[in-house]
């Protein structure tokens, strides 16, 4: 199974404020929905909560420390190693790491493949994303300019690790 991280990131590497993200971005939600689609994806709780429901058409695997929590809908697991043996169980050929910066940083080490889209701005924020690691490539961009729905120009880029 693969495992692959996707994220969008500002220049200055934010990636959340206040619990939410900094942005809305309309292409950058229909990218994220068509590489997900169809898959596993892992969150973390507060990621969950921010998004508050599972998202449609994918098996939603939130992470928690927490024995009490509930999400329903979705698939509540307490930790990273459980979250990989259920997707791979049930067959899955690429899981998503969609955030946040906890799970990222954990997470990293394991990712294959990375979908970052690079928010063409500096966006003020309190989460950062953490550090990506060495031995990525980029094996595909795509630069899509701001228009009257989408605030900030962006790239999609796709980064493989061997």
């Amino acid at each position: 199974m693969l495992i692959s991280a996707i994220v969008a990131i500002s220049q200055n590497n934010v990636i959340g404020k206040d619990g939410h993200l900094p942005w809305h971005l309309p292409a950058d939600l229909q990218y994220f929905k068509s590489k997900t689609t169809g898959h596993h994806i892992i969150l973390g709780r507060k990621n969950y909560e921010d998004i508050a429901k599972p998202l449609p058409l994918r098996v939603n695997l939130v992470l928690t420390r927490s024995a009490s929590f509930e999400a329903p809908g979705c698939v509540v697991l307490h930790s990273l190693k459980d979250a990989f043996m259920f997707a791979k169980n049930a067959g899955e050929t690429e899981c998503f790491i969609i955030g946040g910066a906890a799970l990222y940083k954990e997470a990293l080490p394991y990712c294959k493949k990375l979908y970052l889209t690079k928010v063409l701005a500096d966006i003020d924020g309190d989460v950062l994303m953490p550090s990506l690691g060495d031995g990525w490539e980029l094996i595909s961009e795509q630069k899509r300019e701001a228009d009257s729905k989408n605030i900030y120009p962006m790239l999609f880029q796709v980064f493989q690790r061997a």
